[in-house]
C-alpha cells in the first residue's frame, strides 16, 4: 500500500492554469489596464477571477508558484534598440558552435571588473541584526579578461590595471599559446570598443588563425562567460573583506 503524502490535499489543481501564468508574466500589469508596473500575487489573482471566475487564495498562489519555479526575482535592463544583422550573427556563432573542435575550438570573452570595494550583499545573520563589512573608502579596480572553451568549459584569464586592448591582446596571445596545435580559433564576443580597436585589428591581421564573431547588440546575456563573472561576484567579490 502507498502512503498519502503529508499534509491536507490541494484542493486546486492550477497545472491548467500555467500557460495562463506564463502569458501574464510576459507582460506589464499596465498592458492590462492597471496602474501597477509590476505583478503582485493579489493582481494576478483578482486577473484569474476576472477571465475564469475563479477565487484563488494568495497562499495557495504562492505555493504553487513555489512548486513550478515561478520566481520573484529581479529584473534587468535592456535597450529597445534592435540589431539589423541579428539573425546573420547568431547564424554564424550557431555554425560555428555545431562545428567546434580540438583543431577548430570556440570560445565565449569578456571581462570584467574587480573592485577593492566590496560588492555588498544578502548573507545570513541573526534577526534584528545587520552584518557590518569594512571598506577601504577609497575604491581601486583590477580587471580579467577571460574566455571559456564552448566545447570543454576550459577557463583562461589574464588579469590587468586596466580594461583596454592591451588586456584583450594579452589574453589572445594566451590563447594562441595554449592552443597553438589549432588550426583555427574563434571567440564570440559583445561590441565592447577595446574588442575591434586598431591595435586589436593589426593583431589579428599578423594572427590570421584568430576569427571574432560579435553578438548583436545589447545582447549580453547570450555570453555564456557572463554565468561565471556572475558567480565570481556572488562567492567571491560580494561582502569580501580582503
Amino acid at each position: 500500500m502507498k502512503s498519502l503524502p503529508a499534509g491536507r490535499p490541494s484542493r486546486w489543481n492550477l497545472n491548467p492554469l500555467f500557460p495562463v501564468f506564463s502569458l501574464l508574466l510576459q507582460y506589464s500589469p499596465q498592458q492590462f489596464g492597471w496602474l501597477r508596473s509590476r505583478w503582485s500575487l493579489e493582481l494576478l489573482a483578482i486577473n484569474i477571477k476576472s477571465l475564469f471566475n475563479i477565487t484563488l487564495p494568495i497562499s495557495t498562489l504562492y505555493r504553487y508558484f513555489s512548486r513550478v519555479n515561478i520566481v520573484w526575482r529581479r529584473a534587468a535592463p535592456t535597450l529597445k534598440i534592435p540589431d539589423a544583422e541579428y539573425e546573420e550573427k547568431m547564424a554564424a556563432i550557431k555554425e560555428a558552435l555545431s562545428t567546434s573542435s580540438a583543431e577548430y575550438p570556440v570560445f565565449y570573452e569578456d571581462e570584467v571588473d574587480i573592485a577593492f570595494n566590496p560588492k555588498i550583499g544578502a548573507d545570513w545573520c541573526l534577526k534584528g541584526q545587520q552584518k557590518r563589512i569594512p571598506i577601504p573608502g577609497q575604491n581601486q579596480k583590477y580587471y580579467l579578461a577571460g574566455s571559456v572553451d564552448a566545447r570543454t568549459g576550459k577557463v583562461d584569464y589574464v588579469g590587468g590595471q586596466r580594461k583596454n586592448s592591451d588586456l584583450f591582446i594579452s589574453l589572445l596571445e594566451k590563447l594562441k599559446h595554449t592552443y597553438r596545435q589549432a588550426k583555427k580559433l574563434t571567440l564570440i564576443l559583445d561590441n565592447y570598443v577595446i574588442h575591434k580597436s586598431c591595435k586589436v585589428q593589426n593583431w589579428l591581421k599578423k594572427n590570421p588563425k584568430f576569427h571574432l564573431l560579435f553578438l548583436p547588440v545589447y545582447s549580453s546575456w547570450l555570453n555564456k562567460i557572463e554565468r561565471l563573472w556572475q558567480s565570481l561576484h556572488e562567492t567571491v567579490t560580494r561582502n569580501h573583506t580582503c
